[in-house]
């Protein structure tokens, strides 16, 4: 009897054990499963987009670039961390005859351009000591007529871009028989409304993003997207719908350098109790599939 007891234990035993063993194993595969599914180590969004809170930043994330030749008129930071809103490559530029810095912030467009990266009329191209001193696109950019805030080129070469001074909208630059076309204005299916800006073409150029208001609009600024047509041409301005665009103010919209999300900002603003305003801005994202949804509707 005491030895069939003995007997019963040690089965039970082996039994929670097992039982123990496959639940850690079920818990390490699901954990697993969690950390396959993380992006950048983040938890995606799906085709309602959601704010987007980055771990915070530390100063190992940024690295200065050219330490062995550091040149104090212009230098650059690289960055190293887990936020894809974050750009790869911040240049600091002496222009003035006093010190005051400009600042040129450099988001790759797609994964294989990674090697020269674009940021207003300029452009840094990748070395075997680091990145290179900021070259001018040449003077169809950098003329003084142009504010550039915003430049995108797709993977063929074509530019987008934006102009504060004028205010006339997006122009596009190709390049045709090898040579750089001189840029010209967008037509009305994409420069109409106001403050057209923040351009971001596709890089196989099969639509482009961009915001402005318009009467159509959910409120201020909306983002708006063009679907190029087999002809070549763009198509009609598409508002991206209740889920990117609100009442407040929503622009500055770009793709992760991997398609996968699309990024943009959503701006309200404020008062404080003196009266005085300031704008609030939030980072969102959401499941670049929404693109192709559009795009079948």
């Amino acid at each position: 009897m005491k030895k069939n007891m003995i007997k019963l234990l040690v089965l039970a035993f082996v039994i929670f054990s097992n039982a123990c063993n496959t639940k850690k194993s079920e818990t390490k595969k699901k954990n697993s499963s969690i950390a396959e599914n993380l992006y950048f180590g983040y938890k995606p969004p799906g085709l309602n987009p959601e704010v987007f809170v980055p771990k915070k930043s530390t100063s190992e994330d940024w690295k200065l670039g050219n330490e062995d030749s550091l040149d104090m008129e212009e230098f650059y930071f690289t960055y190293s961390g887990n936020d894809p809103f974050q750009p790869v490559v911040v240049v600091y530029r002496q222009e003035e005859n006093y010190y005051r810095a400009s600042k040129y912030t450099f988001h790759p467009s797609a994964a294989e351009n990674s090697n020269i990266l674009y940021s207003r009329h300029n452009y840094i191209e990748r070395t075997n000591s680091g990145w290179s001193k900021l070259k001018s696109l040449g003077p169809m950019f950098d003329s003084k007529d142009l504010g550039i805030m915003v430049l995108s080129i797709s993977a063929n070469g074509t530019i987008v871009f934006d102009d504060y001074k004028t205010d006339d909208g997006i122009r596009i630059s190709r390049i045709k028989d090898g040579k750089r076309e001189e840029p010209k204005l967008l037509g009305k299916e994409i420069n109409s409304g106001k403050l057209v800006a923040h351009p971001f073409i596709a890089p196989d150029e099969s639509y482009l993003i961009w915001d402005s208001e318009r009467e159509d609009g959910y409120g201020k600024s909306d983002i708006y997207i063009s679907f190029r047509q087999q002809d070549g041409s763009w198509g009609s301005a598409i508002n991206m719908g209740d889920k990117i665009n609100s009442a407040l103010v929503e622009n500055g919209a770009r793709l992760t350098p991997d398609g996968k999300y699309l990024l943009f900002r959503r701006s309200e603003e404020k008062v404080k109790e003196d009266g005085s305003t300031y704008w609030e801005t939030k980072d969102y994202w959401v499941d670049a599939k929404i693109i192709e949804q559009l795009k079948l509707e």
